[in-house]
């Protein structure tokens, strides 16, 4: 799923827009027992209640796609009987009415979810009454002819308030305050099946993960049957080490910045794109033949980059390129620089040693100190 088809979902949960018929809870402790379990339609709930709720299914398509959300697609042996996908089909199609259903989707949950404290198990389903669009682009609530039904699934971790006085108006008086356990925001979740085209995709599922390096690989393995790729921290590091190892002598400081330029480059052009730009191998390649780099080791490179990722694989510009800062570190100096400016920055080799040299054209601060006056003063 994209920006766009994300979006489109995430703004259907506020009170007057959500078309949720149904919601089930299971709170799990620490020990993985269940403590209670609930039902209910979603318009019964209190005011109040429904509002938080909304706000968590809203925090469940958040954060950067690609990173915190991830599409992934079921492998075909998931999509026949007894397959997670046909599972959750199954699930989907119960409307949440089927008891033993629900009951054994959160046994599966519990079995694999990996936390050591206590979270509740909010799921929903959602019947969304899709509208039709104009040729502007805008969209026809009466022109409807499709709709996307799925169900939502959002794991919570649940936390004691911290201790603290507090005031007690009957008493006129502070003291110790009622600790309670709090329902945080989410830490993962998933909704199946996925919207892709404004309609369902049912051989992909959208998982989110608020730490997008810890990806509960066993709960999406075994609950969603889906692997998730590399995690964003995994990537970078990943094709860090394949530019020093496959490039050698030839990964110096102006191949390395002239990549990071390309990238940047790149995703600002593309920052209006629904899709995040993903890069295959090909994509690489070509930036590696613009900074200079030997046919040999761009040959090499190829091959590191299939045996590593396998086969077709594509990392995302956003995750191997850092556009909010630009670092050059040596084991006592570290540089920062903004990273629309790394030409300030260059490479040279003076009496058989190297240095990097700094273009100075403003002011210069030394721990807090503006010391242009003083290089001025030097120089007459």
């Amino acid at each position: 799923m994209n920006k766009k088809e994300i979006a489109e979902i995430r703004k259907q949960f506020t009170p007057d827009r959500n078309t949720i018929t149904r919601i089930c809870g299971c709170y799990v402790d620490g020990e993985k027992k269940i403590r209670f379990i609930s039902k209910d339609a979603f318009h019964s709930l209190p005011e109040e209640d429904a509002f938080k709720y909304l706000s968590i299914f809203k925090h469940s398509l958040s954060g950067v796609v690609g990173k915190n959300l991830l599409t992934m697609e079921f492998p075909l042996a998931e999509e026949a009987d007894g397959g997670t996908q046909e599972f959750l089909l199954r699930l989907r199609n119960s409307r949440l009415a089927d008891e033993e259903l629900v009951q054994e989707f959160y046994n599966k949950v519990i079995e694999n979810y990996t936390y050591p404290e206590n979270y509740y198990i909010i799921l929903i389903h959602v019947a969304y009454d899709v509208p039709g669009k104009a040729s502007d682009g805008s969209e026809m609530e009466d022109a409807s002819d499709t709709v996307f039904e799925y169900v939502l699934c959002s794991i919570c971790p649940v936390k004691l308030s911290k201790a603290a006085l507090s005031y007690n108006a009957e008493k006129n008086r502070m003291e110790d305050r009622i600790r309670d356990w709090i329902v945080d925001a989410p830490a993962n979740a998933f909704l199946f099946p996925a919207f892709h085209d404004r309609a369902a995709d049912l051989h992909a599922v959208l998982y989110y993960s608020k730490d997008s390096e810890e990806l509960q690989e066993n709960f999406t393995g075994c609950v969603l049957g889906a692997m998730p790729p590399l995690s964003a921290g995994s990537q970078k590091e990943t094709f860090q080490s394949m530019l020093t190892q496959s490039l050698g002598e030839e990964c110096n400081f102006e191949v390395v910045r002239t990549i990071h330029d390309t990238l940047h480059e790149m995703l600002e052009e593309h920052k209006e794109e629904p899709e995040p730009l993903a890069l295959n191998k090909n994509d690489v390649v070509h930036i590696l033949e613009e900074t200079g780099v030997s046919n040999e080791k761009i040959e090499t490179f190829e091959q590191d980059f299939e045996e590593i990722l396998g086969e077709k694989p594509e990392l995302l510009a956003s995750n191997i390129a850092n556009t909010r800062k630009f670092h050059v570190k040596t084991p006592d100096v570290v540089i920062q620089v903004n990273p629309d400016r790394t030409d300030l920055i260059e490479t040279k080799i003076i009496d058989g040693r190297q240095y990097l040299v700094i273009a100075v054209d403003d002011q210069i601060e030394v721990n807090g100190v503006n010391i242009r006056a003083l290089i001025s003063k030097t120089e007459n």
